[in-house]
């Protein structure tokens, strides 16, 4: 279990150098186009190169294959996942500290279930309450950074409103958009599930029903009894109103159910390997980094943009993924992946000693600490009970 803990604890200093290495590309004047952009494009490279070597280049066709089959869907998927998300969140990095932005996303927990709710699944109301405690701590982290750089003596501190709305609702927007992407993932190998398990279900009706007509068949074939006139039309009467009261009832799918409805089921066993849909989505962003480039415009980054860039998919996009897909896939209890997915707290405290070791950033205020505690707190509950 410790050394579970540790690795999970490893995986989560390495995601925290999304947070610390996008501050220092902000404070060095980096525009954040090219500190989110870049990622997925080194991304790619870098896990086409994973992929090819566990299982040659074979998969890699395989996979394009499914690409170009649910090219629509990839897309999508892939925008909103990886590109929505990540700009929010090197955005927000050029107006708020990365702690804050840690701390931010980490409201990613409440929205997970938002999600889940609205694609149709259900969980326990104690949630509820841990999601309150995530919600709090956040809003205390922003609010303590808002009001730390509003008693500032420096005249060029950024106003609180600003921090919050340029800062703070960047990152609740990746924190919305991180968990849609990975649904809509899911959805796609639970709608083929589905699907399988339907059809199973259908065969077996039909199967039950031949049998029951070569059993009919052997039993006497005397004639039916008229039945009596009056009877037939009160019961075709009681037929249609019963009908015409369940159509009433039935109300007519909504909007939300119209567009899940929507989502393709992928039947292949790919998509049980965590790098290939990382591969999928990271493909499916391109176009979306394509579109918002041209409308952003940005001047070229320098060389240690560009490395630093380089380092955080290296860092938190490989290192810190297989690490914590390593730990999960050796845990054998559920207290033992409770305990690894707890760790995801630590990026809060990473990023916190990383900006004040790298960019000289003050001790937040006593209400920010607190708002991390609860934060902590609640992540470590949803792992627990999860």
């Amino acid at each position: 279990m410790v050394k579970l803990i540790l690795l999970g604890l490893l995986a989560g200093a390495f995601f925290s150098s999304t947070f610390i290495l996008n501050e220092v590309m902000s404070a060095a004047g980096g525009h954040w186009f090219w500190s989110a952009s870049l990622r997925y494009v080194f991304m790619l490279l870098m896990v086409t190169a994973l992929i090819a070597m566990q299982h040659g280049f074979g998969r890699i066709k395989e996979l394009m294959t499914i690409f170009r089959q649910h090219l629509g869907f990839w897309c999508i998927t892939g925008s909103i996942g990886f590109g929505l998300f990540y700009t929010g969140i090197c955005y927000a990095a050029d107006h708020v500290a990365g702690w804050v932005v840690a701390a931010t996303f980490m409201f990613t927990v409440v929205t997970s279930l938002l999600v889940l709710l609205a694609f149709g699944q259900r969980f326990d109301k104690k949630f509820i309450i841990y999601a309150l405690l995530v919600f709090v701590g956040v809003v205390m982290v922003n609010v303590s950074e808002g009001l730390h750089a509003a008693s500032a003596p420096d005249t060029n501190a950024v106003p609180m409103i600003d921090m919050l709305l340029y800062g703070a609702l960047p990152a609740l927007v990746a924190a919305f958009s991180y968990p849609i992407g990975n649904q809509l993932v899911w959805q796609v190998s639970y709608n083929a599930r589905k699907q399988q398990a339907d059809l199973r279900t259908t065969k077996e009706k039909i199967d039950l029903n031949e049998i029951s007509e070569k059993t009919s068949a052997l039993i006497t074939e005397a004639p039916a009894l008229p039945a009596d006139i009056d009877q037939t039309v009160d019961m075709n009467q009681t037929n249609h109103a019963s009908s015409t009261a369940h159509s009433n009832q039935t109300s007519s799918p909504s909007f939300l159910q119209n567009l899940i409805a929507r989502i393709p089921a992928i039947e292949t066993n790919l998509l049980q390997n965590a790098f290939n849909k990382v591969w999928l989505m990271t493909l499916g962003s391109l176009p979306f980094w394509l579109v918002l480039g041209l409308i952003v415009r940005p001047d070229m980054p320098d060389t240690s943009q560009v490395f630093n860039t380089l380092l955080v998919a290296l860092l938190a996009g490989v290192g810190a993924t297989s690490i914590f897909l390593y730990a999960r896939e050796k845990a054998e209890t559920s207290s033992e992946v409770a305990g690894v997915d707890a760790t995801q707290a630590s990026e809060v405290i990473f990023a916190l000693i990383g900006g004040m070791l790298l960019l000289n950033n003050s001790l937040p205020p006593a209400m920010g600490l607190f708002g991390i505690v609860l934060i902590i707190i609640g992540l470590v509950l949803f792992a627990k009970d999860g």
